[in-house]
């Protein structure tokens, strides 16, 4: 159902534009919008009109319209005034508030049908009939985009992106919950990964225009039809997920650049911790001191070079060394070596995974 702010806004709207005041009535003669306190004592009168079978009539000075939704009579519009002049300005009028009756609830339609294609509660020919009926295209290049911000529960953030995109634009912007916005974004005129980014990009700018923090953006990978966007939307969702944990850093993260992150995260806490145990024994890498951490991130960041990692950590290369066998000695893996290396990175991402998904459960 259309609200009646925006009945409002449109009345006002045509009585600047035609001079004429205007009142929307419902059925029951109960006001839902208007320009004149003269006018809103028409209720009785209202009841009887909707009652009679014309879709027209003058009573007592006013102009007297009806307004249908499919076949349903929705609302009576009253135009204050007699003549021909002020009949025409009604009827226009009318045909108007009919109109945004029937785009509004169409909206409200696609709304539903995108909200339920997301969350797969449609059957697969339920996905193409609806399409249709809707008229919304099945074989377009779409990609998913989540959107998350400290105002998570402020739907500003929802009008916002419905304004950034446009009343016009062949993308869909909906919320299945209460904590993010999601954007189907079409890609029938280009799908490059740079093109994505950029509009991600726009997105947060724009956010960031309106007043918004804390913004993150997730998108999954591009898909070609229109029953794979579920698909899209669970990839957002996980790399929203991911990114939090390893790449807290970034506001913007593609679902295509998680990496290990990725099996990392699919990972059963037990598992987890047993793999952890057999790598550390009983000990934790937080447990190690801030010397440590800092030259062990280091030496990964410059692909494990013994010299490019003690230039930049202004020490000498005997001491780097003299640092790795220390740790090698209190957990048994040279970083020196590949395979060592490997082990250990993947383990401080564990524990890092391990320590995001304990912070939930208090």
């Amino acid at each position: 159902m259309i609200s009646n702010q925006i009945l409002q806004n449109t009345i006002e709207g045509l009585k600047t534009i035609a001079r004429v005041d205007f009142c929307v009535m419902d059925t029951d003669g109960k006001e839902a919008a208007s320009t004149s306190a003269s006018i809103t004592g028409c209720g009785p009168e209202t009841v009887e009109f909707a009652k009679s079978p014309a879709d027209s009539q003058e009573i007592r000075g006013y102009q007297y319209f009806k307004i249908y939704d499919e076949q349903q009579l929705e609302y009576v519009l009253i135009a204050a005034g007699t003549g021909e002049d002020v009949y025409m300005v009604g009827k226009m009028a009318a045909f108007q508030i009919q109109n945004l009756l029937v785009a509004y609830k169409e909206r409200f339609d696609k709304d539903n049908f995108i909200k339920n294609l997301l969350l797969d509660n449609l059957l697969l020919i339920d996905i193409y009939s609806r399409a249709k009926k809707l008229h919304i295209q099945t074989d377009v290049k779409r990609v998913v985009m989540i959107i998350e911000t400290d105002n998570g529960k402020d739907s500003n953030v929802l009008e916002a992106m419905r304004t950034f995109f446009g009343s016009n634009s062949m993308d869909f912007i909906t919320a299945v919950d209460e904590n993010n916005v999601i954007v189907v974004k079409d890609l029938s005129e280009g799908d490059s990964a740079k093109e994505i980014e950029k509009a991600a990009s726009s997105m947060e700018a724009f956010l960031e225009k309106e007043g918004m923090t804390g913004i993150r953006i997730a998108y999954g990978t591009v898909v070609k039809e229109i029953k794979e966007v579920s698909r899209s939307y669970k990839e957002a969702k996980m790399a929203m997920d991911v990114g939090k944990i390893f790449f807290d850093e970034r506001n913007i993260i593609a679902y295509s650049e998680l990496g290990i992150g990725r099996l990392i995260y699919q990972l059963p806490i037990p598992l987890c911790k047993m793999f952890i145990k057999e790598i550390f024994g009983g000990r934790s890498p937080e447990e190690f001191d801030e010397e440590t951490l800092t030259t062990i991130n280091k030496f990964f960041e410059n692909s494990l070079n013994v010299s490019e990692t003690s230039r930049q950590l202004f020490i000498h290369r005997n001491t780097l060394v003299y640092r790795l066998d220390k740790l090698q000695k209190s957990t048994g893996l040279d970083l020196r070596v590949f395979e060592d290396a490997i082990t250990f990175r993947i383990a401080l991402m564990v524990v890092k995974y391990m320590n995001y998904m304990e912070s939930f459960e208090y």
